[in-house]
Protein backbone atom coordinates (compact mmCIF):
# COMPACT_ATOMS: atom_id res chain seq x y z
CA UNK A 1 0.00 0.00 0.00
CA UNK A 2 2.83 2.41 0.82
CA UNK A 3 6.45 2.78 -0.12
CA UNK A 4 7.65 4.31 3.15
CA UNK A 5 5.73 4.62 6.41
CA UNK A 6 7.10 6.87 9.16
CA UNK A 7 5.86 6.44 12.72
CA UNK A 8 6.51 9.31 15.10
CA UNK A 9 6.41 7.76 18.56
CA UNK A 10 7.55 4.15 18.93
CA UNK A 11 5.76 3.33 22.17
CA UNK A 12 2.98 0.80 22.71
CA UNK A 13 0.64 1.93 19.91
CA UNK A 14 3.32 3.15 17.51
CA UNK A 15 5.36 0.00 18.04
CA UNK A 16 2.31 -2.23 17.55
CA UNK A 17 1.47 -0.38 14.34
CA UNK A 18 5.02 -0.84 13.07
CA UNK A 19 4.99 -4.56 13.86
CA UNK A 20 1.63 -5.05 12.17
CA UNK A 21 2.63 -3.06 9.10
CA UNK A 22 5.78 -5.16 8.73
CA UNK A 23 3.93 -8.43 9.34
CA UNK A 24 1.23 -7.67 6.78
CA UNK A 25 3.70 -6.21 4.25
CA UNK A 26 1.78 -2.94 4.02
CA UNK A 27 4.93 -0.91 3.36
CA UNK A 28 8.32 -1.49 1.74
CA UNK A 29 10.04 0.44 4.52
CA UNK A 30 9.05 1.44 8.06
CA UNK A 31 10.99 4.10 9.95
CA UNK A 32 10.50 5.33 13.50
CA UNK A 33 11.10 8.52 15.44
CA UNK A 34 11.47 8.64 19.20
CA UNK A 35 12.92 10.85 21.92
CA UNK A 36 14.64 7.79 23.39
CA UNK A 37 17.48 5.77 21.85
CA UNK A 38 16.46 2.71 23.87
CA UNK A 39 12.98 2.73 22.34
CA UNK A 40 14.40 2.87 18.81
CA UNK A 41 16.94 0.14 19.56
CA UNK A 42 14.18 -2.09 20.95
CA UNK A 43 11.93 -1.39 17.95
CA UNK A 44 14.69 -2.33 15.55
CA UNK A 45 15.63 -5.41 17.58
CA UNK A 46 12.11 -6.88 17.40
CA UNK A 47 11.81 -6.06 13.70
CA UNK A 48 9.22 -3.30 14.05
CA UNK A 49 11.23 -0.72 12.09
CA UNK A 50 13.94 -0.77 9.45
CA UNK A 51 15.53 2.46 10.63
CA UNK A 52 15.11 4.78 13.59
CA UNK A 53 16.21 8.26 14.55
CA UNK A 54 15.86 10.94 17.21
CA UNK A 55 15.70 13.43 14.34
CA UNK A 56 12.46 14.10 12.45
CA UNK A 57 14.45 14.31 9.20
CA UNK A 58 14.09 10.54 8.82
CA UNK A 59 10.42 11.00 7.85
CA UNK A 60 11.41 12.78 4.61
CA UNK A 61 9.90 11.13 1.51
CA UNK A 62 7.46 8.99 3.55
CA UNK A 63 4.11 8.61 1.81
CA UNK A 64 2.35 7.82 5.11
CA UNK A 65 3.23 9.52 8.39
CA UNK A 66 1.56 8.33 11.59
CA UNK A 67 1.71 10.51 14.69
CA UNK A 68 1.63 8.16 17.68
CA UNK A 69 2.61 10.48 20.51
CA UNK A 70 0.57 12.06 23.33
CA UNK A 71 -1.97 14.70 22.25
CA UNK A 72 0.11 17.74 23.21
CA UNK A 73 3.14 16.43 21.36
CA UNK A 74 1.09 15.81 18.23
CA UNK A 75 -0.01 19.45 18.33
CA UNK A 76 3.50 20.72 19.03
CA UNK A 77 5.24 18.63 16.36
CA UNK A 78 2.82 19.33 13.52
CA UNK A 79 4.49 22.51 12.23
CA UNK A 80 7.97 20.94 12.33
CA UNK A 81 6.77 17.86 10.49
CA UNK A 82 5.09 19.97 7.79
CA UNK A 83 8.47 21.48 6.89
CA UNK A 84 9.89 18.02 6.22
CA UNK A 85 7.00 15.98 4.84
CA UNK A 86 6.04 16.15 1.19
CA UNK A 87 2.73 17.72 0.20
CA UNK A 88 1.56 14.38 -1.20
CA UNK A 89 2.16 12.48 2.04
CA UNK A 90 -0.89 11.21 3.91
CA UNK A 91 -0.81 12.18 7.58
CA UNK A 92 -2.81 10.47 10.30
CA UNK A 93 -2.64 10.24 14.08
CA UNK A 94 -3.80 7.92 16.85
CA UNK A 95 -4.77 10.58 19.39
CA UNK A 96 -7.51 9.83 21.92
CA UNK A 97 -9.11 13.26 21.48
CA UNK A 98 -9.83 14.78 18.12
CA UNK A 99 -11.21 18.34 18.02
CA UNK A 100 -7.94 20.15 18.75
CA UNK A 101 -5.85 17.78 16.65
CA UNK A 102 -8.10 17.84 13.60
CA UNK A 103 -8.59 21.61 13.68
CA UNK A 104 -4.84 22.23 13.71
CA UNK A 105 -3.51 19.45 11.52
CA UNK A 106 -6.02 19.74 8.68
CA UNK A 107 -5.03 23.41 8.36
CA UNK A 108 -1.38 22.36 7.97
CA UNK A 109 -1.45 19.10 6.01
CA UNK A 110 -3.39 18.79 2.70
CA UNK A 111 -3.89 15.03 3.19
CA UNK A 112 -4.63 14.74 6.90
CA UNK A 113 -7.13 12.17 8.22
CA UNK A 114 -7.78 11.87 11.95
CA UNK A 115 -7.73 8.34 13.39
CA UNK A 116 -8.34 6.83 16.81
CA UNK A 117 -7.88 3.05 17.11
CA UNK A 118 -9.84 1.72 20.09
CA UNK A 119 -7.06 -0.64 21.08
CA UNK A 120 -4.22 -0.78 23.56
CA UNK A 121 -3.81 -1.39 27.27
CA UNK A 122 -2.69 0.26 30.48
CA UNK A 123 0.85 -0.93 29.73
CA UNK A 124 3.32 1.25 27.89
CA UNK A 125 6.50 1.13 25.78
CA UNK A 126 7.67 -0.86 22.78
CA UNK A 127 8.32 -3.87 25.05
CA UNK A 128 4.56 -4.49 25.16
CA UNK A 129 3.93 -3.97 21.43
CA UNK A 130 1.66 -6.52 19.77
CA UNK A 131 1.41 -7.10 16.02
CA UNK A 132 -2.17 -8.36 16.45
CA UNK A 133 -3.39 -5.47 18.60
CA UNK A 134 -5.74 -4.09 15.95
CA UNK A 135 -7.30 -7.35 14.79
CA UNK A 136 -11.03 -7.24 15.56
CA UNK A 137 -10.81 -3.69 16.88
CA UNK A 138 -12.67 -0.53 15.87
CA UNK A 139 -10.86 2.52 14.53
CA UNK A 140 -12.75 5.80 14.53
CA UNK A 141 -11.95 8.16 11.65
CA UNK A 142 -12.87 11.83 11.93
CA UNK A 143 -13.14 13.31 8.43
CA UNK A 144 -14.43 16.84 7.86
CA UNK A 145 -15.48 18.81 4.81
CA UNK A 146 -11.79 19.58 4.23
CA UNK A 147 -10.76 15.92 4.18
CA UNK A 148 -9.69 14.71 0.76
CA UNK A 149 -11.65 11.62 -0.26
CA UNK A 150 -8.69 9.74 -1.82
CA UNK A 151 -6.70 10.15 1.43
CA UNK A 152 -9.70 9.02 3.52
CA UNK A 153 -10.19 5.99 1.27
CA UNK A 154 -6.54 4.93 1.64
CA UNK A 155 -6.58 5.36 5.42
CA UNK A 156 -9.74 3.26 5.67
CA UNK A 157 -8.10 0.56 3.61
CA UNK A 158 -4.97 0.82 5.76
CA UNK A 159 -6.87 0.19 9.02
CA UNK A 160 -8.86 -2.60 7.37
CA UNK A 161 -5.61 -4.30 6.36
CA UNK A 162 -4.53 -4.14 10.02
CA UNK A 163 -7.72 -5.98 10.97
CA UNK A 164 -9.79 -3.06 12.23
CA UNK A 165 -13.29 -1.96 11.30
CA UNK A 166 -13.58 1.77 10.65
CA UNK A 167 -16.37 4.11 11.73
CA UNK A 168 -16.66 7.76 10.71
CA UNK A 169 -17.52 10.37 13.34
CA UNK A 170 -17.18 14.12 13.41
CA UNK A 171 -14.37 15.30 15.72
CA UNK A 172 -17.02 16.84 18.00
CA UNK A 173 -19.05 13.64 18.29
CA UNK A 174 -15.90 11.60 18.79
CA UNK A 175 -14.84 13.67 21.78
CA UNK A 176 -18.35 13.72 23.24
CA UNK A 177 -18.78 9.93 22.98
CA UNK A 178 -15.25 9.01 24.09
CA UNK A 179 -15.55 11.29 27.12
CA UNK A 180 -18.10 8.78 28.45
CA UNK A 181 -16.82 5.48 27.06
CA UNK A 182 -13.09 5.96 27.66
CA UNK A 183 -12.13 9.13 29.50
CA UNK A 184 -14.72 8.96 32.30
CA UNK A 185 -13.85 5.32 33.15
CA UNK A 186 -10.23 6.39 33.58
CA UNK A 187 -11.30 9.29 35.80
CA UNK A 188 -13.36 6.84 37.89
CA UNK A 189 -10.52 4.31 38.11
CA UNK A 190 -7.96 6.92 39.19
CA UNK A 191 -10.41 8.31 41.75
CA UNK A 192 -11.39 4.89 43.10
CA UNK A 193 -7.86 3.68 43.76
CA UNK A 194 -7.04 7.05 45.36
CA UNK A 195 -9.98 6.49 47.73
CA UNK A 196 -8.61 3.21 49.10
CA UNK A 197 -6.31 3.62 52.15
CA UNK A 198 -2.77 2.31 51.51
CA UNK A 199 -2.94 -0.07 54.46
CA UNK A 200 -5.96 -1.82 52.93
CA UNK A 201 -4.34 -2.63 49.58
CA UNK A 202 -2.98 -5.98 50.74
CA UNK A 203 -6.59 -7.11 51.13
CA UNK A 204 -7.57 -6.06 47.59
CA UNK A 205 -10.02 -8.40 45.91
CA UNK A 206 -10.36 -9.20 42.23
CA UNK A 207 -13.12 -6.60 42.03
CA UNK A 208 -10.80 -3.77 43.04
CA UNK A 209 -8.08 -4.99 40.69
CA UNK A 210 -10.53 -5.31 37.78
CA UNK A 211 -12.13 -1.90 38.23
CA UNK A 212 -8.85 -0.04 38.74
CA UNK A 213 -6.65 -1.81 36.15
CA UNK A 214 -6.62 1.22 33.87
CA UNK A 215 -5.46 3.45 36.73
CA UNK A 216 -2.00 2.01 35.99
CA UNK A 217 -2.05 3.90 32.66
CA UNK A 218 0.53 6.53 31.73
CA UNK A 219 -0.07 9.65 33.81
CA UNK A 220 1.30 12.19 31.32
CA UNK A 221 -0.65 10.70 28.42
CA UNK A 222 -3.91 10.80 30.36
CA UNK A 223 -3.33 14.27 31.80
CA UNK A 224 -3.09 15.52 28.19
CA UNK A 225 -6.26 13.63 27.21
CA UNK A 226 -8.24 14.96 30.17
CA UNK A 227 -7.20 18.56 29.54
CA UNK A 228 -7.78 18.45 25.78
CA UNK A 229 -11.33 17.13 26.26
CA UNK A 230 -11.97 19.02 29.49
CA UNK A 231 -15.48 20.37 28.78
CA UNK A 232 -16.93 17.01 27.75
CA UNK A 233 -15.25 15.18 30.63
CA UNK A 234 -16.56 17.70 33.17
CA UNK A 235 -20.09 17.00 31.91
CA UNK A 236 -19.46 13.29 32.37
CA UNK A 237 -18.20 13.83 35.91
CA UNK A 238 -21.44 15.66 36.74
CA UNK A 239 -23.41 12.60 35.58
CA UNK A 240 -21.14 10.27 37.58
CA UNK A 241 -21.55 12.43 40.68
CA UNK A 242 -25.33 12.33 40.22
CA UNK A 243 -25.34 8.53 40.08
CA UNK A 244 -23.08 8.28 43.13
CA UNK A 245 -25.43 10.70 44.91
CA UNK A 246 -28.40 8.44 44.09
CA UNK A 247 -26.67 5.47 45.70
CA UNK A 248 -25.60 7.63 48.65
CA UNK A 249 -29.17 8.80 49.13
CA UNK A 250 -30.53 5.25 49.04
CA UNK A 251 -27.99 4.21 51.68
CA UNK A 252 -28.68 7.22 53.89
CA UNK A 253 -32.41 6.45 53.76
CA UNK A 254 -31.93 2.69 54.13
CA UNK A 255 -34.01 2.45 50.95
CA UNK A 256 -33.42 -1.12 49.81
CA UNK A 257 -36.03 -0.90 47.06
CA UNK A 258 -34.38 2.11 45.39
CA UNK A 259 -30.92 0.58 45.80
CA UNK A 260 -31.98 -2.65 44.09
CA UNK A 261 -33.60 -0.64 41.30
CA UNK A 262 -30.34 1.26 40.70
CA UNK A 263 -28.23 -1.91 40.71
CA UNK A 264 -30.66 -3.75 38.45
CA UNK A 265 -30.64 -0.93 35.91
CA UNK A 266 -26.82 -0.81 35.94
CA UNK A 267 -26.54 -4.60 35.58
CA UNK A 268 -28.89 -4.58 32.58
CA UNK A 269 -26.84 -1.88 30.86
CA UNK A 270 -23.53 -3.64 31.59
CA UNK A 271 -24.83 -6.88 30.09
CA UNK A 272 -25.29 -5.10 26.76
CA UNK A 273 -21.52 -4.72 26.45
CA UNK A 274 -19.89 -7.45 24.40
Amino acid sequence: MFRKVAIVGTGLIGGSLALSIKKKRIASEVVGVSRHKKSLAAAKRIGAIDKGSLNLRIIKDADLIILATPVNMILNLAAKISKISGTDAIITDVGSTKQEIVAKLESIFPNFVGSHPLAGSEKRSISNADSEMFIGSVCILTPTRKTKRPALKRIKRFWNRLGATTIDLSPENHDKILSFTSHLPHIAAFSLIESVPHQYLEFASGGLKDTTRIAASDRELWADIFLSNRKNILKGIVVLEKNLANIKSALNNKDRKSLIKILKRAKKKREKLQ
